[in-house]
């Protein structure tokens, strides 16, 4: 089925739909909420097949395009995939109810007794490309938080997302919620983007999720707040000390369990006392998985002089740009650093301030590293690859924000919502 043509009517319907459903949803019983999830994660199993023939759709035309090959993982709905989102849904339904819930409350000197209220945000707007998984991501957060969404996915995934939405509607009205409560926008016409993230009127908040350029324009052109994260250039640190085959595991899972993701390590930086020992090792394994490595020069001359790398490695010089690039791809950039200080100083300098990661067996340096690199998640002893909502237990993510302002990190159902203060008094007036 072809997709319609934009007009202005068609988003300004939307927009009045969604505010409408948005004051039904901010009031729904949280076992509204959860039977909807509940039912969403029944519908993605039981459709499998056809949502995976919609999906083929997109995938044959994304080839025949000429879409990369991490586009096309991105793109892909496997069976795995449709599990993880309905795993997502029922463990959002299972998580307490956090609209209403009112913390802090204490009594003034003038009796009255003053807290704060968890209260949806309203309208989101989320505008992502290639992931048609996020089309189930974003419709479960606004189910349990209470907003309506308005979705934008990228042209390459329509026929999933359409797939995907139409099931959303399906499990919302099924358990007595209004289904305009999430709309996928059905065009994909560029001006519809123009237009959603400039209608106040209707949209509190805008979430792009996508490539920099994508963020970037939305950022400049948007009239609306927006949550956003340009890259995931993220870093792991191999400390001196450090468990040498910890370090091993840990930085190979970071690197090469998923190239295309955004929390995927993209620069390896190794202490200089612990280089010679580990970067022949690590060399080993990236070489034999194919994975490019582009070294400053200490490291690019301890990886080829190593007679551990088999076959021929991908060996190069790196340049400037390398320290601050998101990749996406099977490509590393390799560091060696005098110690902790050095390799803060450089995390926060190139980093996109998304993920980083220490392996150490120094407690000290690990509360270093917590306290004083600036990203939105800092970790020891594990992968960067964790850098995820699921992963984090929060059922679902919209994105992962590397503001500072209102959400950051992994955004799930906390980061769409708001603060509202409350008063409760027993006549009391001002004097």
């Amino acid at each position: 089925m072809d997709a319609p043509a934009y007009t202005p009517e068609l988003l300004h319907r939307m927009g009045q739909q969604a505010r409408a459903a948005a004051a039904q949803m901010a009031c729904a019983s949280a076992a509204r909420k959860a039977a909807a999830l509940r039912g969403l994660a029944a519908l993605l199993r039981s459709h499998t097949e056809p949502l995976q023939a919609a999906n083929a759709l997109d995938l044959e035309r994304a080839r025949s395009a000429g879409l990369a090959e991490p586009l096309l993982d991105r793109l892909r709905l496997s069976p795995a995939a449709l599990e993880t989102c309905a795993l997502g849904c029922e463990q959002l339904a299972a998580m307490p109810e956090l609209i209403g819930t009112v913390s802090g409350l204490q009594q003034q000197p003038s009796g009255i007794r003053v807290g704060q209220m968890r209260v949806p945000i309203g309208v989101f707007g989320m505008i992502y490309e290639s992931r048609p998984n996020v089309t189930i991501e974003a419709a479960s957060l606004a189910i349990k938080s209470g907003n309506a969404a308005i979705l934008r996915g990228g042209s390459e995934a329509i026929a999933s997302n359409r797939a995907l939405a139409a099931l959303v509607q399906q499990a919302l009205g099924a358990a007595g919620l209004p289904p305009d409560a999430v709309q996928l926008v059905p065009c994909t016409d560029r001006a519809a983007v123009g237009q959603l993230i400039a209608m106040p009127q209707y949209v509190d908040v805008i979430i792009p999720r996508g490539g920099k350029g994508l963020i970037e324009r939305i950022s400049a052109e948007a009239k609306v707040p927006v949550i956003k994260h340009l890259d995931g250039n993220c870093h792991t640190y191999v400390d001196h000390p450090c468990d040498l085959a910890l370090a091993l595991k840990v930085t190979d899972n970071a690197k090469t369990q998923k190239y295309s993701p955004c929390n995927a390590t993209e620069s390896l930086l190794v202490a200089r006392a612990v280089a010679a020992e580990f970067l022949p090792q690590i060399g080993a394994v990236f070489a034999a998985k194919g994975v490019e490595m582009r070294c400053c020069p200490e490291s690019l001359q301890i990886l080829q002089s190593s007679t551990q790398l088999s076959p021929a490695p991908l060996l190069s010089p790196a340049t400037e740009a390398d320290w601050s690039t998101e990749y996406l791809a099977p490509i590393i950039s390799i560091k060696l650093v005098a110690g902790l200080d050095e390799a803060i100083a450089h995390i926060n300098r190139y980093s996109s301030h998304h993920t980083d990661a220490i392996l150490t067996t120094d407690h000290g340096h690990a509360q270093r590293f917590l306290r004083e690199v600036d990203s939105s998640s800092v970790m020891v002893n594990t992968s960067t690859r964790f850098a995820d909502g699921f992963e984090y237990g929060l059922g679902a993510e919209i994105g992962i924000s590397t503001d500072k302002f209102h959400a950051r990190g992994p955004v799930g159902v906390e980061g769409l919502t708001s603060l509202k203060y409350v008063v409760l008094g027993e006549g009391q007036v001002r004097v």
